[in-house]
């Protein structure tokens, strides 16, 4: 039989992606089989990713899913929000504990501010037998924080507002604390969604991290990526997915595009964001990053300022004509 007989598959369409998946539950329905499922899945894409000289530290692997209230409920000691009302942030924290105090420190006082509270913070468990020494080495301190706004917000206005604390906590830590400069970072802040990434093979990944593992841990879809990491060092905060995408570079273009939203970014505005809102959380694209986590960080703000995710993902890459 030709290849081309072989029910729906079209060779001219052939392709490779190189590390990334995406599996959906098409009725909604939330499950710890599809979770399951997207990590037998990113065990497959093992030959996309890379490792380094020891064959035990990866380039990066993760995986984005919604937020799984349910086994929150029960693994946190503190009362929980109702679903949807909160936002979970997945963040990285310095390993020195006196360093890492002191970024909860300045997230607390700061989101005070803001007119948000601090529920409470989940140190994230991870296990870390059979990792290499070098992803060992650089490893940090995770934990997940849940934000609850003073006044209700619907659920878009609470998404744009998590978007802006994510940047505007970022930097009040950086400029507050210039030693924790490589190890703070919001992995993700959302009311929806919440990544969990790190340093690590794709094997490594399920059992680095005993959550994915619970039968109450679910989500009706998950977005998967396996690193190669070819124009920038493997970084635990540059393992992939990001807040908004997957994606596998290489951007040639990327100081061209870097330089030109550099010289708009003064330019921004939009009827969610004041102009004391844009002067607290740029620069939106921060030095030491990836080509995709620069593009990720571009998509986001131009989602979060209203624009459909087709509509910015056809500004950002425009056809050819």
């Amino acid at each position: 039989m030709l290849a081309s007989d072989q029910g729906l598959y079209t060779p001219s369409l052939e392709k490779d992606s190189c590390g990334t998946g995406l599996i959906v539950s098409i009725d909604g329905i939330k499950s710890h089989q599809l979770v399951r499922d997207a990590l037998l899945m990113l065990s497959n894409m093992e030959h996309r990713g890379a490792c380094g000289c020891e064959a035990n530290t990866g380039d990066g692997a993760g995986i984005l899913v919604q937020i799984p209230h349910d086994f929150l409920v029960k693994s946190v000691d503190f009362e929980m929000p109702a679903s949807g009302t909160y936002g979970l942030g997945m963040v990285f924290l310095p390993i020195n504990p006196v360093l890492r105090n002191a970024c909860r420190d300045f997230i607390q006082r700061h989101l005070e501010i803001e007119g948000f509270r601090l529920q409470g913070y989940r140190s994230v468990p991870f296990i870390d037998l059979g990792l290499g020494d070098s992803a060992r080495a650089t490893q940090p301190a995770m934990e997940q924080l849940i934000i609850v706004p003073n006044q209700p917000m619907d659920a878009e206005s609470l998404e744009q507002r998590l978007f802006y604390l994510s940047h505007f906590l970022t930097n009040r830590v950086l400029a507050g604390l210039p030693p924790v400069a490589d190890d703070f970072y919001f992995a993700s802040l959302s009311s929806h969604t919440v990544i969990y990434k790190g340093q690590l093979t794709t094997y490594q990944l399920p059992t680095y991290f005993p959550d994915l593992s619970d039968p109450s841990f679910s989500s009706a879809f998950a977005l998967i990526h396996s690193r190669f990491s070819t124009n920038t060092t493997p970084r635990w905060s540059l393992a992939q997915p990001f807040r908004m995408l997957a994606h596998n570079g290489e951007i040639n273009t990327i100081t061209g595009n870097l330089n030109w939203w550099r010289s708009k970014e003064k330019n921004l505005h939009s009827e969610f964001f004041s102009g004391e809102d844009w002067e607290k959380i740029l620069p939106i694209c921060r030095p030491g990053q990836s080509d995709s986590a620069y593009f990720d960080n571009v998509l986001e703000t131009l989602v979060r300022c209203g624009f459909s995710l087709p509509h910015a993902l056809m500004m950002m890459i425009p056809e050819a004509w």
